[in-house]
């Protein structure tokens, strides 16, 4: 591979309802003005038609790419999904389960019918927002970081070099915190959207659609800038052990949550700090692009070569 000359690959971020994709820029680190494509996708339909709406969308950032400038797709992917083979492995929700059983890499390159040297590789979507950072965002320059995504989930992932760490008794199993033990469920059950939502509703007797709308009665009502204010103690507390434990450098914020910061995030950083830790917090101004890069990054032959062994655990 002349990777001098093939200095374009495809970053693609597969949501729960959407695709988006976008060409990259190896050299210069950064997406390629007006290649963005995105399609909505309806996550319960047939494996088909699911392929067909991602080649479609594929499709139209090939359009503005000489082939032999492209290097190849990377995806971010939610799991569970063999990220070595291109496997999906989702089964028992209702999203993508049709795709279960489907080599994903295979399908993609036969429908677009990618020349041989046009790979297409997978990554975790929360490893994959992590990489992007450490490549092209706010941990660029450090050497460990901890990446979280809080939205719909709860995202994470521990990177050194720019490589995820995912075992070793630095990190928890798979390498991300999602599924550790808080209160009376996990953590995922308790910093992300339904946390909020529920917790507004405890205080208040109403609904909310998502934290966009608790966030603004929060200025009006004393008692949900509380709900924002226990959610960063809450947060501060369960991240710190971790923290301190990878000697993480930088600690980056994505997600939707991540644009209620002003709110939450003065109480997560007084907890960081009263438990002594020094890590260095920041909100991703990249946002959705850093899962892009970080899946594009995958073609880079070093990183490649690095991450491999990481991929079967993710």
């Amino acid at each position: 591979m002349n990777s001098a000359l093939q200095n374009i690959a495809i970053g693609v971020d597969i949501g729960g309802s959407h695709i988006t994709a976008v060409a990259v820029d190896m050299t210069a680190h950064r997406i390629i003005s007006g290649s963005r494509a995105e399609s909505p996708v309806d996550n319960k339909a047939e494996a088909e038609s699911i392929l067909t709406v991602w080649s479609d969308t594929l499709r139209q950032v090939m359009k503005g790419i000489q082939i032999f400038n492209l290097r190849g797709i990377g995806f971010a992917m939610p799991g569970p999904f063999d990220y070595v083979r291109g496997i999906c492995l989702i089964r028992g929700v209702p999203k993508y389960e049709k795709l279960y059983g489907v080599n994903v890499g295979k399908a993609i390159s036969s429908r677009l019918g990618l020349p041989c040297d046009c790979r297409v590789r997978f990554m975790n979507d929360a490893s994959s927002f992590a990489v992007g950072e450490a490549w092209a965002g706010k941990a660029a320059g450090y050497r460990r970081m901890m990446a979280i995504t809080l939205g719909t989930g709860f995202g994470s992932a521990f990177l050194e070099d720019r490589i995820p760490v995912v075992e070793g008794d630095r990190v928890p199993r798979m390498g991300c915190v999602y599924h550790l033990p808080v209160g009376n469920g996990i953590a995922d059950d308790y910093f992300s959207t339904r946390w909020f939502t529920s917790r507004y509703r405890e205080v208040t007797g109403r609904e909310a659609a998502g934290v966009r709308e608790v966030a603004m009665m929060a200025g009006r009502a004393p008692e949900v800038l509380d709900i924002f204010s226990e959610f960063g103690t809450g947060l501060g507390n369960f991240l710190t052990p971790w923290l301190r434990r990878f000697d993480a450098e930088i600690l980056v914020i994505g997600g939707n949550i991540s644009h209620a910061y002003n709110l939450f995030g003065p109480a997560m950083e007084e907890t960081l700090r009263r438990e002594g830790c020094n890590t260095v917090t920041a909100i991703s101004e990249l946002k959705e692009d850093a899962a892009l890069l970080g899946s594009a990054y995958l073609h880079d032959d070093d990183f490649w070569k690095a991450v491999q062994p990481a991929l079967p655990l993710m």
